[in-house]
């Protein structure tokens, strides 16, 4: 199940936020949060409020829950612009442009296993086994 945030016109260049958006991209939700409050963008504010949206609209829409969230995919476009006028010498005018963004963020579920059938699952487990095993043996050797 895929939790969905949307941020629409966003008073900032998609260049600019997609700077901050790539750092968090594939990140886990509350590593990402805790990032976005450090990273001196002012693009990291309206992301770290998109991001809470998208946690609360898994765990309230979805039933998800919040520990094994992570940022699926985060797409900045950009929104349409403003076009301003400056004047500028010998009766000349130079078009200022106002860009907006639009960002997409979908959250999913991080798969801590990384398994999904039943028989894999028992080979990893005895997989990790026999390497621990095989750790406490050499240790025990070395201490001999």
């Amino acid at each position: 199940m895929l939790a969905i945030a949307k941020l629409n016109y966003l008073r900032i260049s998609p260049r600019k936020v997609r700077l901050v958006a790539n750092l968090i991209k594939g990140m886990l939700a509350k590593d990402a949060l805790a990032q976005l409050a450090f990273i001196p963008k002012n693009a990291s504010r309206p992301l770290s409020q998109l991001l809470r949206s998208a946690i609360a609209n898994a765990e309230h829409n979805q039933k998800m829950s919040k520990d094994g969230l992570y940022i699926k995919t985060i797409t900045v476009d950009a929104g349409p612009t403003l076009k301003r006028v400056q004047p500028r010498a010998m009766g000349r005018a130079f078009t200022i442009r106002k860009r907006s963004s639009h960002i997409n963020l979908t959250l999913d579920i991080k798969d801590v296993t990384g398994v999904t059938d039943a028989k894999n699952v028992k080979t990893v487990k005895a997989t990790k086994d026999a390497k621990t095993t095989e750790v406490v043996k050499a240790i025990k050797a070395i201490k001999k």
